[in-house]
C-alpha cells in the first residue's frame, strides 16, 4: 500500500479554546458498585475565559464519578455557562485522572496534591444555541486540569 494517501491527511494541532475554575462543593458518595466507588461532587459556581470571551460557571451541575481503583477514577462533569453576552452553552466533559495510590488516596479526601504527580486529561463538549458560538457545536477538544481541595482548574484547546 502506498503511503502516499495518508500525506494528506495533517496531523492536527491545538489552539487554546478556555480556561476554566470551576467551584466544587463536598463529594456525596454512594457507595461500591460491581465497577467502582460512585460519587457525585456538586458544581457550584466558577468562572471561563477565552479569546474575546468571559462566562460564569452556573452552580446546579454535578459531577459524576466512577473511582474503578486506586489508581484510576473515570469523571464525567455536565454543567452550564453563562457568557458576558448572556449565551448559555451546555458543557459534558469526561476526564481520566490517575496517579499512584498515595497521591488518589489524597485527592479522594479533598487533600492538596502536585499536580505533577497526577495525569488528568479530557475531553469536552459543548452545545450552544448561540449563534455567535455556533461553531463550538462543530468542533473536537481536549484538556488538562488540576484539581484542587475546592475547585477543578481546566485548560481546553480545540483540535484544528
Amino acid at each position: 500500500m502506498s503511503s502516499n494517501i495518508f500525506d494528506s491527511i495533517a496531523a492536527p494541532t491545538l489552539e487554546h479554546f478556555a480556561d476554566l475554575r470551576v467551584q466544587v462543593g463536598v463529594p456525596q458518595v454512594l457507595g461500591q458498585s460491581a465497577r467502582g466507588l460512585r460519587r457525585i461532587v456538586p458544581i457550584t459556581g466558577g468562572e471561563a475565559s477565552g479569546h474575546g470571551w468571559r462566562a460564569r460557571v452556573l452552580p446546579g451541575g454535578s459531577d459524576f464519578q466512577l473511582i474503578v481503583s486506586d489508581t484510576l477514577s473515570e469523571l464525567d462533569a455536565r454543567y452550564g455557562l453563562e457568557t458576558e453576552a448572556g449565551d448559555l452553552i451546555y458543557v459534558q466533559n469526561h476526564a481520566v485522572r490517575s496517579a499512584a495510590p498515595e497521591v488518589m488516596a489524597k485527592l479522594l479526601r479533598g487533600e492538596p496534591v502536585d499536580p505533577a504527580e497526577v495525569y488528568f486529561r479530557c475531553n469536552p463538549r459543548f452545545e450552544t444555541a448561540s449563534p455567535a458560538l455556533r461553531w463550538i457545536n462543530e468542533r473536537m477538544f481536549v484538556g488538562a486540569g488540576v484539581r484542587h481541595p475546592a475547585e477543578v482548574v481546566m485548560r481546553f484547546f480545540v483540535l484544528a
